[in-house]
């Protein structure tokens, strides 16, 4: 074959495209408003049974309702924040910040026998294993907050006041 017949049989083929590391990260970024949903759905859910939310609570913490108003108004506040571009960055370090603050009680639950006086018994033993893969699952959640926390899409606005 020759030289130009080899060219002409390559100009043939279609290109392999490389994934385009800008197009990659907004298909990303498009799942900030997904997460944003999540959060404000957990917080309104700290309103409509609070007293369910506060048997997570450790003992040690005075105010446990107090406490599930003021994470649901913190979970609301931050799910919008995260779904808006403007606004993304600041809420997103506040969700990373709102997790590691809820962890203690994440693991309380996990430990304790709260969920022995909160579900029938035939729901504690699932319950009791959703509670524990939670506490892996709160890294993931972390890890998914700073990937919009993150400060290198040239495209989003940066809000320095």
């Amino acid at each position: 074959m020759a030289d130009a017949d080899r060219s002409h049989a390559a100009d043939a083929q279609p290109a392999r495209r490389r994934p385009d590391p800008v197009e990659s990260d907004a298909a990303e970024r498009s799942l900030a408003p997904l997460m944003g949903a999540a959060y404000v759905t957990a917080g309104v859910a700290h309103f409509l049974i609070p007293d369910r939310f506060a048997e997570a609570i450790p003992p040690s913490f005075s105010r446990p309702v107090g406490l599930v108003y003021l994470s649901g108004i913190a979970e609301i506040l931050l799910g919008v924040g995260v779904a808006i571009p403007r606004t993304r960055r600041p809420s997103a370090w506040g969700i990373v910040a709102l997790l590691l603050a809820v962890f203690p009680a994440n693991v309380h639950l996990a430990r304790r026998d709260t969920l022995d006086d909160l579900l029938p018994d035939r729901l504690v033993a699932p319950a009791r294993l959703a509670a524990l893969v939670r506490l892996p699952f709160q890294g993931v959640l972390i890890a998914w907050a700073l990937r919009y926390a993150r400060d290198d899409d040239p495209s989003e606005p940066c809000s320095e006041a």
